[in-house]
């Protein structure tokens, strides 16, 4: 599954009108932030991709950081779509493996920077980039737990053997999820992301 990332067409505010669209600039901008990381994504790489002035992006979405937040909250919405489909998936073993195909159709795309953006910008470093570092690890934080309360009801319904750690399940399944962004950041090609994935599943404990 492979969510769209065609931006929605702005609608005409009253009174003055912008002199751009902002979800056309925000996706932009989150190109730049996928593809060059917080740090690496100087203010001029990102007015020059939006089409605006650094004066018109304070105003429009406040300073780099307040814009970063945006485009993450853009990137879940558009492209962790399937993470969400994912938990209503019959079995566990369904949930991961719709998790796994979903992040290769994301982190392979022809259309869109290689890798996952959350895992990108957990491994940021410096002081500029530490609330961007503790709202990406907050929100996988949240996402985890999601997940930990599919993979408790599915050990209650029987789905899980009763032995199986939940907890430790779900990091495994993060452990594969961040593995196959950063391979697929370093070249490798989807049939080598495809087989990992079923080695995975060969090897999930359901019943």
């Amino acid at each position: 599954m492979e969510a769209s990332f065609s931006p929605a067409p702005c609608a005409i505010p009253k009174g003055r009108p912008r002199e751009f669209c902002t979800d056309q600039a925000l996706a932009s901008a989150l190109r730049v932030f996928w593809s060059k990381g917080y740090e690496g994504a100087s203010m001029a790489d990102l007015t020059e991709a939006m089409g605006i002035t650094k004066p018109s992006l304070y105003a429009a979405f406040g300073n780099k950081e307040a814009l970063f937040h945006k485009a993450l909250d853009l990137y879940e919405q558009e492209k962790l779509e399937y993470t969400r489909v994912a938990l209503d998936q019959p079995t566990a073993r369904a949930v991961a493996e719709y998790f796994m195909r979903g992040a290769l159709e994301s982190q392979t795309s022809n259309c869109d920077p290689k890798g996952c953006l959350g895992v990108i910008h957990s491994m940021a470093c410096g002081a500029e980039a530490e609330s961007i570092k503790a709202d990406v690890i907050a929100r996988r934080a949240s996402s985890q737990a999601a997940l930990v309360e599919r993979f408790e009801r599915a050990k209650s319904d029987g789905d899980l053997p009763a032995h199986v750690d939940v907890a430790g399940l779900t990091s495994y399944l993060y452990a594969l999820l961040q593995g196959m962004a950063v391979q697929a950041g370093s070249g490798a090609t989807r049939t080598d992301l495809e087989r990992l994935i079923d080695t995975s599943l060969t090897v999930w404990p359901s019943r």
